[in-house]
């Protein structure tokens, strides 16, 4: 798997409709951990998600009778939205396989992309193998929300973007579900500055992949129920992401639920924009450990903004 010629390649296919978003300096966390913080705002791409870039880039790199098939993904929301968005601007069917605990307000953004929305079992890895025999038994295109080369390569253009907007990144920060965007994010960066530090993010009430590296396989573990959804549920047996995270993440950190929310209420008042619990993981994660030992130039990848009303009444 040569990665970091799919990011490159990714680049190219998906620039004219993803957005470069900004990098925005932190004075309040600089403040608070003595580290010179910037902040990624993904939670300003399409979709509101970085997932915009791996669903975009997969569905472009599809040969043109296999895209017009129609496409087929399993989501807990953001990817869902993502490849919806992506189908729905190439003008090709889409059909989401959800869990059914899955977020009202992430299920009507797929609808309102375009998507034929389904629901199926009670975790994300349960809707993702309902989607793959779906997909083949229909003949469609199944988009894997991290366990594929393209996809990993779309989130991985984050990395790029960021080694164009900031020399010099000593360590970052990314939430860690499935490792498709902290894959691709790691394979570029360290590819540029090996000893750049990267730091993986998980909620303790769901930590597959740390729990997994840690174990020298795929665990089948259970997630209990966390603000950050975007990141939570099982990892697919075989997933190329594995090996990724235990090869690229230096460091791994989980944070409780008070710790999220926690984050998300610092972030939305001292920056004034909308985050989701998936990206005050990583927020939460910086200020658990308290980076003043080891300060530097540090990034967080502020990865969504896809959030209930429902959620935000009950953190503040």
């Amino acid at each position: 798997m040569d990665l970091l010629r799919e990011i490159l390649l990714a680049e190219h296919r998906i620039r004219p409709f993803a957005r470069e978003t900004p990098l925005e300096h932190s004075l309040p966390l600089s403040s608070l951990t003595g580290a010179d913080v910037h902040l990624k705002l993904e939670n300003l791409q399409h979709t509101g998600s970085f997932k915009f870039r791996g669903a975009m880039n997969k569905v472009l790199s599809l040969a043109s009778e296999r895209r017009g098939r129609g496409v087929v993904a399993a989501s807990t929301g953001n990817h869902g939205a993502a490849v919806a968005s992506a189908a729905g601007r190439l003008q090709i069917q889409s059909t989401i396989f959800v869990p059914e605990n899955t977020s009202p307000t992430k299920l009507e953004a797929m609808r309102r992309y375009g998507a034929e929305v389904r629901l199926h079992g009670q975790d994300s890895v349960v809707s993702e193998v309902h989607a793959r025999r779906y997909a083949e038994a229909n003949g469609m295109a199944y988009i894997s929300p991290y366990n594929d080369v393209e996809v990993i390569g779309g989130q991985g253009t984050i990395g790029l973007e960021l080694a164009r907007q900031l020399a010099g990144i000593d360590r970052i920060f990314v939430a860690l579900g499935g490792g498709g965007m902290i894959a691709g994010i790691a394979a570029y960066l360290k590819a540029l500055k090996p000893g750049v530090e990267v730091t993986g993010c998980s909620p303790e009430n769901s930590c597959v992949m740390i729990e997994s590296v840690r174990a020298g396989r795929i665990l089948p573990l259970e997630s209990r129920p966390t603000l950050s959804d975007g990141t939570a549920g099982g990892i697919e047996e075989g997933a190329i992401t594995f090996d990724l995270c235990r090869d690229l993440i230096d460091e791994y950190v989980t944070v409780s639920e008070e710790e999220i929310a926690g984050a998300l209420r610092l972030f939305m008042e001292s920056h004034h924009m909308l985050i989701e619990g998936a990206a005050a993981v990583p927020v939460a994660a910086l200020l658990k450990t308290g980076v003043k030992s080891r300060a530097g130039r540090t990034v967080v990848v502020v990865c969504g903004a896809n959030i209930s009303l429902t959620t935000l009444r009950s953190i503040l």
